[in-house]
């Protein structure tokens, strides 16, 4: 009995595991341009740069349409995806490690928040929740450009309590503004 248990247990991963990579593999990148058209790309990049003239910090926003193969393969999650884009983007790399990666896996709608270590220490989890249920919400709805507007505006508001714009100093950008699409 409690082999088969085991076997059966086995066989609902496998299962699982192969339903996940078929799902992963029927969304590609124009379902990122269905959802968020060039227009809306380009307006989400401007609302990006328009709101880091009001902190001292740096927001990325990466939208993705499934996970590699490779993570696929692994088993890996949503959130370990978002930490490898958070060091390959060089979030990471700015003077008061103060980015943020918004990062949005469509087969999945997945949403995670990844703050730098300048920000993470001065906001708790409970601060970011009320910012992935809001976007989640939108998703839902279908409405992926006022959910990732909410979502910018959201994190701008917690970037400019912890790290204001300098008076008389002109704001640096660390980072490309630009909606990452993958």
């Amino acid at each position: 009995m409690t082999q088969s248990t085991d076997r059966d247990a086995r066989h609902a991963g496998d299962t699982s595991r192969l339903g996940r990579f078929f799902r992963h593999r029927l969304w590609d990148e124009a379902d990122v341009r269905r959802v968020l058209p060039a227009a809306a790309l380009a307006r989400l990049s401007a609302r990006v740069t328009e709101s880091e003239l009001r902190h001292g910090g740096e927001i990325r926003l990466c939208v993705e349409a499934s996970l590699p193969i490779s993570y696929l393969w692994r088993g890996l999650s949503a959130r370990q995806r978002a930490l490898a884009l958070f060091g390959k983007l060089r979030v990471w790399d700015t003077e008061h490690n103060n980015g943020v990666l918004i990062y949005l896996l469509l087969a999945e709608r997945a949403i995670e928040i990844v703050a730098d270590r300048g920000l993470s220490r001065r906001v708790s989890a409970a601060q970011w929740q009320p910012i992935v249920e809001g976007l989640r919400q939108s998703l839902r709805d279908g409405q992926f450009e006022q959910g990732l507007n909410d979502a910018i505006r959201a994190v701008e508001a917690l970037l400019a309590e912890h790290f204001p714009s300098q008076a008389g100093t002109p704001p640096r950008n660390e980072l490309p503004d630009a909606v990452v699409v993958l």
